[in-house]
């Protein structure tokens, strides 16, 4: 059996850091929502983990619970977050599938636990 040529394994990196910065700039224009309070507070994120906007339900600001909407916020973002760590590790995944290189998946920031 011959050794790896290093021309190839240089070539695929360079491959796979291409393929990686195209899903990086993909999943930044990509919006993932999270809600709380059976969907009285929704949040939306980036791809790139930034809160766009959160939306709370008149109802729920009438009624005058600081803390309840406080929490219920907390939790909506931290939803929204997750889905879009949980869409990011997704795509790292089918990047690097079958490659079976461990902690490849946590490349470029996502998917690298936290929370």
């Amino acid at each position: 059996m011959s050794p790896p040529d290093l021309a190839d394994i240089l070539s695929k990196a360079q491959e796979m850091q291409g393929r990686l910065a195209e899903i990086q700039r993909e999943l930044a224009t990509r919006r993932f929502e999270g809600s709380a309070g059976g969907g009285m507070v929704t949040a939306v994120v980036s791809g790139e983990l930034r809160v766009l906007s959160v939306e709370v339900e008149p109802g729920l600001v009438t009624g005058g619970d600081r803390e309840m909407i406080q929490d219920l916020c907390a939790a909506a973002v931290n939803a929204a977050l997750a889905n879009a760590q949980q869409g990011a590790q997704e795509e790292m995944q089918r990047l690097t599938g079958g490659l079976g290189i461990p902690g490849l998946g946590g490349l470029g920031g996502f998917g690298t636990g936290g929370g």
